[in-house]
């Protein structure tokens, strides 16, 4: 039986953060997964080339039950912070939004400096590695795995949430923490592309791949990002932004003109050019392809309007169209879940975490990090941010 200061369930992001910490410490620190490779989700994130942080990063761009939870770690470990560490290493990286900065060649450089900040700092990792027995051992903690029983004063869950299964993501985090009688709110699929109905779906897939700027609002969140029109329904920045807001049977209101009053336009084209049909107008404005599949909906839905000049339409008419561009009501049939999410909404209830060091408060021995807890960030780095931020104070206070 071995003996560590630390076990850290979770070789990702912040199971990687929080041993590099901790071993600087002076600690013995061992971190077990069940994967066979660390830092999977890193990899694959951000299109190979992972969002690794965002330098506006605050409160404000996180969703939790209790929103005040991810002030003290956020301030006392900022991006700039995170930034200062990677720079060290040399990583190259590029801003391709304010704020949201990714490695300029691939997320295997980022992933490096984890793996070599661990080295550095002692911290031992075993992959492969099943968890068959978790248990309170006086004022520490025993593991019993499939390679052997270990003890440690602390166990740190860095297990992250249900989000691409294929990448090992499961429920394991969650288990420990009902196991000890913490509260899990329920979760779902956040940061994920829209299903549509068999409509729409009909009407979009021969649109696959076309992208456009969309302002979109659902419930009280509202973005204007990039939408993209995939084979399987509606993706993009836009898309993921709105589905942590989303619930089952809302309908997304989707601007395709943010910034333009198509009614107060179409007015004054008519006025000056009536002999103009709405096709060619549009099609300044969106995508070809788009323009005219609006058009042929419209046609369809509330009469012809593709060989009929703006004299000829109506006010009423003109309004009609102007709402089905500005305020284009929309019903998804669902997400395409745990598949394809980003990130997992929901998680351990805060209620009874430090916000100091992130141990259970009737149970120091056991702490929770990352994105098993219940904060979630939006699209843009945010996440990532969560992984380093509460990791360190963890890992400094372990």
């Amino acid at each position: 039986m071995a003996t560590y200061d630390v076990i850290i369930i979770g070789a990702g992001a912040a199971g990687l953060m929080c041993a590099a910490t901790a071993g600087y410490q002076g600690k013995r620190v061992l971190v077990l997964d069940h994967a066979n490779k660390a830092g999977k989700k890193i990899l694959m994130s951000g299109g190979g080339r992972c969002n690794f942080t965002n330098l506006d990063a605050g409160p404000a761009n996180f969703f939790s039950r209790n929103p005040h939870f991810c002030i003290s770690a956020l301030k006392r470990y900022t991006p700039h912070h995170f930034l200062e560490l990677v720079e060290r290493h040399g990583l190259e990286h590029v801003e391709k939004k304010p704020g949201q900065l990714f490695c300029a060649d691939s997320a295997k450089d980022l992933l490096a400096i984890l793996m070599t900040e661990c080295e550095w700092a002692g911290a031992e990792i075993r992959l492969s590695t099943r968890i068959t027995s978790l248990e309170r051992a006086g004022e520490g903690m025993r593991v019993e795995t499939s390679n052997g029983t270990h003890t440690a004063g602390r166990v740190v869950v860095a297990t992250g949430g249900m989000s691409i299964p294929t990448l090992g993501a499961t429920g394991f985090g969650y288990d420990i923490a009902r196991q000890f009688g913490l509260e899990v709110t329920d979760t779902y699929a956040a940061l994920v592309p829209f299903t549509l109905t068999s409509q729409w779906k009909e009407r979009l897939s021969p649109l696959s791949g076309l992208a456009c700027d969309v302002s979109v609002t659902a419930g009280k969140g509202h973005y204007r990002e990039p939408m993209l029109i995939t084979h399987r329904g509606l993706s993009g920045p836009a898309m993921l932004q709105a589905s942590s807001w989303w619930t089952p049977g809302q309908p997304l209101d989707i601007d395709l003109l943010p910034g333009v009053d198509a009614y107060a336009e179409l007015l004054a084209l008519r006025e000056q050019h009536p002999k103009r049909q709405i096709g060619p107008w549009l099609g300044e404005r969106l995508p070809k392809r788009l323009a005219q599949s609006l058009v042929e909906w419209q046609d369809a839905d509330a009469g012809r309007i593709s060989e009929r000049s703006l004299a000829e339409l109506s006010n009423a008419r003109l309004e009609q169209l102007a709402k089905a561009l500005n305020h284009w009501q929309l019903k998804p049939a669902g997400t395409e879940g745990w598949r394809t999410a980003e990130v997992t909404m929901g998680g351990v209830v805060t209620d009874a975490i430090s916000q100091k060091d992130f141990s259970v408060r009737d149970l120091p021995q056991l702490a929770f990090i990352g994105e098993v807890l219940d904060v979630t960030g939006e699209l843009g780095g945010y996440n990532f941010q969560w992984a380093w931020s509460s990791a360190v104070a963890c890992g400094l206070n372990c």
